[in-house]
This record gives C-alpha cells, structure tokens and sequence, in this order.
C-alpha cells in the first residue's frame, strides 16, 4: 500500500454549512449550543471556572447568532439592567420581545 503525499486534506465540522437548508443549520446551532452547556456544566463542576466563563461568552454569542440579536441590543438590554431607575422602553425603539426585562 502506498503512501499519500502531501498534506491530508482537512475536513472541518462547520465546512458545507453556506450550501446547507437553514433548518438543518439551525438544528446543527442548536445540538453545538446543547453540547456546549454540558461542558460548561462539567467544567463548573470541576470548579474549573475561568474556562467555563469563556465557555459561556461563546454560548452567548451563539444564542445571540441564533436569535438574530445584534450587538447594540445586547449592549441596551445590559443599560437597561445596570440602570437604577424603573425600566421603561424608550417610545422610538421597541425591543423584540425576546430582550424585554422581566422582574
């Protein structure tokens, strides 16, 4: 049996995502979403909690991916719950209902 040369070609988990039907994507999002809070479960457990720190700013940036949320919703949710006055929605822009403080 002969050996190949060259470098062996690299087959990555994400290639042939842009050719994918978007359900299919989403359903590989969120099986990749579920696996990734295990190993956060795991590492929280292991009292490993710098890396499941990190862990989990990488399923927030799924979940945000998922849900469509764009950084600047992000940042005014996070105004809205660092604020010390009661929460009321600006009239000019209506968050989607996903965002929306709930106490």
């Amino acid at each position: 049996m002969k050996r190949k040369r060259g470098t062996p070609r690299l087959y990555l988990a994400a290639s042939g995502v842009e050719d994918m039907p978007v359900a299919n994507t989403e359903e590989r999002l969120l099986a990749l979403l579920a696996t990734l809070e295990e190993c956060q479960a795991f590492l929280t457990d292991r009292a490993n909690t710098e890396t499941a720190r990190l862990l989990s700013l990488a399923i927030l940036e799924l979940r945000m991916e998922l849900h469509k949320v764009t950084d600047s919703e992000l940042k005014a949710l996070c105004d809205m719950i660092a604020s010390d006055e009661p929460v009321q929605e600006p009239v000019t822009r209506q968050l989607p209902p996903y965002l929306r403080l709930i106490k």
